[in-house]
């Protein structure tokens, strides 16, 4: 059909039912699920239960079977065995979409979009009534409520290979809000919020609790989980460590719940920078839109330093970290590795010269997902001895390397047939900085280094790069997370609309501060700027009441 015809996303409130003595039943029950992967368990005979009305969190260490049995609700794997109950009914859950049509949906770490489709064509993608008949202008329309509603605008019409990370986390959530979802699990879903964003979230997760709908929030943040969630189960090494309410829990007994012992913490120390091992100069860049994203930046970083770049997503921090190691061409300025001009350099002479690179994304950028961990692990280093002699590689020294860095990063669960993609995120972050710094980089460009981890994995990550630091290492380090900025960097700098806005001592910053140069304000006294949907300074042009484009300035609507 070519009218606006769009089925509307589902507002309705779930059927939910109540005990006899006024206690919430229960929307679902997991009963003794296993689940193994080349012979590794990831559940263990795991009992999981979920109320309707509430907000449930689901902690554990990274690899400790949170993303699997959340995964086996939403019908992706198969349990090898075990029960899965909703409503008081065992259902036997063969895929997704048999999940989706019990009301069951799961927002996953790893995205699930389509690059080249549009984020309303992705959330028509796969619908039952929509699919591709329908009208784009109908589609866009309701995205726009949806984001509205919920707190989590992005532009309707933007490809999906355009927006940044937190642009495609909000797509991944709307997806499944325009389904209708009764109950929704969401695994690390601030990993890639900004604070307010994350906030807004909370609001609608309360919203959809109180309405009778059921929440599943796995999370390695103990304090939004104290803040948000009803009750608190505990996963470690596979198996169900305890249950107990949010109100009873708090930080150090979670902690010690998830990893079976105290964590100690190694607070920010000051070093005795060297020399300059990275300097920017006026760098400008273009970003996937078109548009300058990167505007006149000047940046340094020297050696035993780490210089931590502060922005909400989508102000320029992608596009920082891709021009430095020669994924994006800059339009104007100039790159400096120590002495050497390098803003031409092709990314491998870069390489060779002596930068390394954590990308944001781990999986699309960091990692081939579909190779096993010792062919990754040897991405930078096949050409060179002893892994290969002349233009043969040596299988037996790939996997010896290997075997080395598994041990020296500590990358748990590996069975070396295995793809890359199965790891947890943890592990596959400390096997993306095992790679990189077993080449002993001078520069190391870190982008958000412990996004979706657990408070171990948080850990482990920060004191890897501190170790670095202290040997001479020069770090630049991209982050979202204030608390990362504040503990980790020597130097912080805060980028706005692909500027920076202020550079700051650590010692002299705030969360208060940065979060107001992060806003585009230097005082409280500044009016904070006005942005549109994808958080660009507002020129969008004149919109009708459901956000769409209004009709006086098109002469048609587009139909997919």
């Amino acid at each position: 059909m070519n009218g606006d015809s769009t089925p509307a996303a589902s507002t309705a409130e779930p059927e939910t039912s109540q005990s006899s003595g006024g206690e919430p039943q229960e929307a679902a029950r997991l009963n003794a699920i296993t689940k193994s992967f080349f012979g590794v368990p990831a559940n263990d005979r795991v009992d999981f239960d979920l109320r309707w009305g509430e907000i449930h969190a689901l902690l554990g260490e990274n690899g400790a079977g949170k993303s699997t049995l959340c995964s086996v609700l939403a019908g992706l794997y198969h349990p090898d065995s075990g029960e899965i109950h909703l409503d008081g009914e065992r259902v036997d859950l063969a895929s997704p979409q048999q999940a989706l049509e019990h009301g069951v949906g799961m927002v996953y770490q790893h995205f699930r979009l389509v690059d080249r489709f549009t984020v309303a064509e992705n959330l028509a993608l796969g619908h039952p009534e929509t699919g591709f008949v329908a009208s784009r202008r109908s589609l866009e329309r309701q995205v726009a409520e949806l984001g509205r509603r919920y707190g989590l605008e992005v532009s309707p019409k933007a490809a999906i290979w355009q927006l940044s990370v937190g642009e495609q986390q909000r797509v991944e959530i709307l997806k499944l809000l325009y389904r209708g979802v009764r109950i929704l699990i969401l695994d690390e879903p601030t990993a890639v919020l900004t604070p307010q964003e994350a906030q807004s979230l909370f609001a609608t997760m309360r919203t959809m609790a109180a309405d009778g709908q059921a929440i599943i929030f796995v999370s390695h943040k103990l304090d939004e989980v104290l803040e948000v969630s009803d009750r608190v189960t505990v996963l470690r090494d596979g198996e169900r460590v305890g249950s107990m309410e949010t109100a009873e829990a708090d930080p150090a007994t979670l902690a010690r719940m998830m990893v079976g012992r105290d964590l100690s913490t190694r607070g920010r120390s000051r070093t005795e920078a060297g020399s300059a091992a990275l300097s920017v100069r006026g760098l400008t860049a273009d970003g996937d839109r078109g548009l300058e994203a990167l505007r006149e930046v000047d940046l340094e970083v020297r050696e035993s330093q780490i210089v931590g770049v502060a922005g909400v997503a989508g102000n320029g921090q992608r596009e920082l970290a891709e021009a430095i190691v020669g994924l994006r061409r800059s339009k104007r300025g100039q790159i400096f590795l120590g002495d050497v001009d390098i803003t031409r350099s092709s990314t491998l002479q870069r390489i060779k010269l002596g930068l390394g690179f954590v990308p944001e994304d781990r999986m699309r950028t960091g990692m081939a997902g579909g190779l096993p961990l010792t062919a990754n692990l040897a991405l930078k280093a096949y050409r060179q001895p002893p892994l290969s002699k002349g233009p043969l590689v040596s299988k037996r020294a790939v996997e010896e390397r290997a075997r080395s860095l598994e041990k020296q990063f500590d990358i748990r669960g590996v069975r070396w047939a295995m793809p890359t993609s199965l790891l947890s995120g943890g592990n596959i972050q400390r096997a993306i900085l095992a790679r990189e710094l077993s080449a002993r980089p001078r520069v190391l460009v870190a982008a958000a280094p412990t996004r979706g981890l657990d408070v171990a994995a948080i850990e482990a990550i920060r004191r890897i790069l501190l170790d670095e630091r202290d040997a001479g290492t020069a770090i630049l380090m991209i982050s979202e997370d204030l608390e990362e900025i504040l503990d980790l960097s020597d130097e912080i700098v805060v980028l706005y609309e692909g500027r920076i806005m202020g550079r700051l001592d650590p010692d002299d910053a705030t969360p208060e501060v940065l979060g107001m140069l992060m806003a585009g304000r230097t005082s409280d006294a500044d009016p904070a700027p006005e942005t549109d949907a994808d958080g660009a300074p507002d020129a969008a042009p004149e919109t009708d009441a459901d956000g769409a484009p209004d009709a006086a300035a098109e002469t048609s609507a587009d139909t997919a």
